[in-house]
């Protein structure tokens, strides 16, 4: 399922130290000799640290993803910030507000590579190369000093402002105490001077982190300062835009960061992502507390005369955003939410890097003797994971999804299959060191204290006011709706799987859960005639990638062209250019879109989308666009040297993620806050399930599913069998979905949980609703990232579902067209869908594209569901 990350945005952007450092006395004794060495160092300094975004306008990422990966949280997405505020000049305008104070070598500017121009105060490069070693060494060594001296300035400044900023500033000077080293300059601090704005991965160590952090953090409370103090009046331009505009080096500090502890993440890495959760949440709240800045805000929400529909919508977003972060409680209360959403940020940070280690850690060895039943990939795979982890000629299954699930599919060892099944619903508690059953009921109860604050009487209703649902009534109407007939057909699916176990047997056996995939998929080849392992030779990775990207090009024109010359942070991910004809015949440059398909240890689960960059024209000062850079995350199991072959699911999820993906991409609108997957919860699972339809389309079947070695397309007659046999299983499926849904609900129900027993709750709330025997929550509390890894899916697990309703429903518009890619119905998604972003209601947005609101008949017939008439 998809997972959108738990991160917001970040953007360069920085402020210039409010006095130099005195130098000191002993400098004067520099001998003359170190003269062309200091004058090389200075002018190298510049030109690394000069931004040069304006090669393809390419600026810095921007706000919450949401995702996602769509994981936006005030805990985990402590990072709200807006994109850069720099100039084409050496002069940073922070949102259009000028910036006091000298203009540093730390300083990240936007413009030429103009030597050592800019690096220092006016009249001071003149000095420098006018009078020689003494004061050419006094000034480089004050550059050594720069870190710590304009570190204890700036927090003397930022609390004379306010209290709410005082703690970063004073977290800023107690990390800053090694300055930062000319021989090792911070890359995260420098221009990155790579094709499209990419950031040097190579470069870049856990090291860098916590410094550039702390210079990010103080740049962004600057701009705050000079929005909230400015002595004009507050309008649309100088507060609203200038605040979707602010924190451009923390944006763009924070996308790498929050990318890589997802996508490759070394213990190292883990333990900075550790330390810097509880600063960074503290920052979040700074941000919507400064005083000043949500009266501007408010008072501009008061009177939007004039302002146009994009601009009232961001607005309302900023207002909303500010009010639901505690911007209207008293100082009392804003240190106590504070507090809250410290805690929040390291007990989730926490709880998903013990989910991490149980997943790494874990291993199943194999002997030839223990591969009964297993394909050939299947065996591929684990040989390749035995590899991995060092243990040459065997065979290992993980608890990766798209290795322990084939695995509990088709291994005869029932003993085996038992382990695996236990081990992989057992993650987040297979080490008693690390048991997040206890994590998670602190979770709930600080999430239970923030919804008192804010006047609910429960979690569930404060996420669920901000959604298209709108409350938890409305949620529990949908899933009970789905509930109740998806029970019923489990129970049946499930005396189906019994009789045929006594039929081969010739006795009785009770199904578990780790029997069900393995005798569901025997009833399937006998009833359907189809082989799981018949059909994935047909769906090679490579086929499917082919597959994703044709689609797009008849929907949208767009193409993806491979740049196998471009590095990234790990060698299995892939870049292209997005490219779209112009009505020139010249191709633009839409965004860069990376590909990270396979599973590896120091790699999260599951699958998700996220944003090195997000799309903006408000990002910089002269409007001029910023193209997006999208990741896709996927989990697929390395086939050793050979093809990597997918099942029907894995090519459902790569479709899926680029969904998410085009989401990102096609955005077109002017501010960070409305741009791309900055959406309503329950609204950003459309793009991606609405994209999963083309797969099962046989026009793409026929032309993308082809035999990984003979190249021969997939038979008509197969495909006939895979249609026959799509509902097949879906009771399951639905319930243990559903399932998981509902408890996600129930847990958030919960208005005091001093004294809960997490796993009695559980299994009382599963024998409550009726769970069917042998089937259990597709991801039980302990390792239910979606709820304890960020707050995004916290009470809204159901999003799922409920984008489901819109997709089922919307992908009918193609069939009434008669054309799965109608030009003017795939142009209507695209404006309205998937980029428009959040510069519309969901509600409106979805009937423009339609015409009319959604019907959830849609989806209850996809699913075997809809009562006969």
């Amino acid at each position: 399922a998809h997972r959108q990350l738990m991160v917001s945005q970040f953007s360069p952007s920085s402020c210039a130290p409010t006095r130099w450092p005195r130098v000191p006395r002993w400098l004067t004794n520099f001998s003359a000799v170190a003269v062309p060495a200091i004058v090389l160092a200075f002018v190298t300094l510049r030109d690394d640290r000069t931004a040069t975004y304006a090669r393809i306008s390419t600026s810095t990422p921007r706000k919450p993803q949401a995702v996602g990966s769509r994981m936006q949280s005030t805990e985990q997405n402590t990072l709200r910030a807006a994109a850069p505020g720099w100039a084409g000049k050496h002069e940073p305008t922070s949102q259009g507000v000028a910036v006091s104070g000298a203009v540093d070598a730390d300083r990240i500017h936007q413009g030429n590579s103009s030597g050592a121009r800019g690096l220092f105060p006016s009249g001071v490069l003149a000095t420098v190369m006018g009078t020689g070693a003494m004061v050419a060494a006094a000034m480089l060594v004050q550059r050594l000093w720069y870190s710590r001296a304009a570190a204890a300035a700036e927090c003397e400044r930022l609390t004379s402002v306010g209290p709410a900023t005082a703690p970063v500033a004073m977290a800023a000077v107690a990390a800053s105490e090694e300055p930062l080293k000319e021989a090792d300059p911070n890359p995260l601090l420098m221009d990155w001077q790579t094709e499209f704005g990419l950031p040097p991965f190579t470069a870049i160590r856990p090291s860098h982190y916590r410094p550039a952090f702390n210079k990010a953090l103080a740049a962004h409370l600057e701009e705050l300062r000079q929005i909230a103090t400015q002595p004009s009046p507050p309008t649309f331009e100088n507060t609203v835009a200038a605040f979707d505009r602010a924190g451009g080096l923390l944006e763009r500090v924070g996308m790498v960061f929050s990318n890589l502890c997802l996508s490759d993440s070394p213990p190292e890495l883990q333990k900075v992502q550790m330390e810097m959760a509880g600063p960074l949440a503290e920052h979040d709240s700074a941000t919507y507390t400064f005083p000043g800045l949500f009266e501007r805000i408010d008072a501009v929400r008061n009177d939007m005369t004039g302002l146009n529909p994009e601009q009232v919508r961001l607005v309302e977003r900023i207002h909303l955003d500010f009010v639901r972060a505690g911007a209207k409680f008293d100082g009392a209360a804003q240190a106590q939410y504070s507090t809250i959403m410290k805690e929040l940020a390291e007990l989730t940070t926490q709880f998903t890097q013990n989910v991490l280690a149980d997943e790494a850690g874990w291993e199943l060895v194999l002997g030839e003797d223990d591969l009964a039943g297993l394909p050939s990939d299947v065996v591929a795979a684990a040989k390749g994971a035995a590899g991995e982890r060092g243990h040459e000629g065997s065979y290992v299954i993980t608890l990766s999804r798209s290795l322990v699930v084939p695995f509990l599919t088709f291994s005869d060892r029932r003993d085996l299959r038992e382990t695996a099944w236990k081990a992989w619903t057992s993650r987040g508690e297979l080490d008693a060191g690390r048991d997040n059953k206890a994590l998670a009921l602190r979770i709930l109860k600080l999430r239970a204290e923030q919804a008192r604050m804010h006047g609910y009487k429960t979690y569930a209703d404060y996420a669920t006011a901000d959604t298209m649902a709108g409350s938890p009534d409305k949620v529990m109407d949908l899933l009970q709706r789905v509930w109740q007939p998806a029970k019923v057909s489990a129970n049946s699916e499930r005396k189906s799987l019994e009789e045929f176990v006594a039929q081969e047997s010739g006795s009785a056996i009770s199904i578990e859960p780790w029997d069900w995939r393995y005798y569901a998929e025997k009833v399937r080849q006998e009833r359907y005639n189809l082989d799981v392992s018949e059909v994935k030779p047909y769906f090679s990775l490579d086929g499917m990638v082919e597959a994703i990207f044709d689609c797009a090009n008849r929907l949208w024109g767009l193409r993806f062209v491979p740049r196998p010359d471009i590095l990234a942070y790990h060698p299995d991910v892939k870049v292209y250019e997005c490219l779209e004809a112009t009505t020139g015949g010249e191709d633009r440059l839409v965004g860069l879109f990376l590909h990270d398909n396979f599973c590896r240890p120091n790699k999260q689960g599951g699958a998700w989308m996220s944003a090195y960059r997000s799309q903006s024209r408000n990002a910089t000062v002269d409007g001029s666009p910023v193209l997006p850079i999208i990741v896709n995350n996927n989990n697929f199991a390395k086939a050793g040297g050979e093809a990597t072959l997918l099942s029907f699911d894995d090519a459902r999820t790569l479709f899926h993620e680029f969904g998410h993906g085009m989401h990102g991409m096609l955005s077109d609108v002017t501010y960070g806050r409305l741009a791309g997957t900055n959406v309503l919860q329950d609204f950003v699972e459309l793009p991606s399930q609405l994209f999963e339809h083309w797969l099962s389309e046989r026009e793409v079947l026929k032309k993308h599913a082809r035999h990984h070695i003979t190249n021969e397309p997939i038979p008509d007659e197969l495909i006939d069998r895979m249609m026959a046999a799509q509902q097949f299983n879906m009771g399951f499926d639905t319930v243990e979905y559903t399932a998981s849904a509902l408890v996600d609900q129930a847990l958030h129900k919960v208005a005091n949980v001093d004294g809960l027993d997490l796993h009695a709750f559980e299994e009382e709330e599963l024998e409550r609703l009726g769970m069917p025997q042998g089937i259990v929550l597709r991801h039980r509390p302990p390792h239910f990232l979606h709820l304890f890894s960020g707050s995004s899916y916290a009470a809204a697990y159901y999003v799922y579902l409920w984008a489901e309703v819109l997709d089922a429903d919307g992908f009918d518009a193609f069939l009434e067209a008669g054309n799965i890619f109608h030009p003017d119905t795939a142009q209507r998604l695209r404006k309205f869908v998937y980029s428009s972003g959040n510069s519309l209601e969901p509600g409106a947005a979805y009937r423009a594209f339609r015409g009319r609101d959604p019907k959830v008949e849609p989806m209850l017939a996809k699913k075997g569901l809809l009562a006969p008439a």
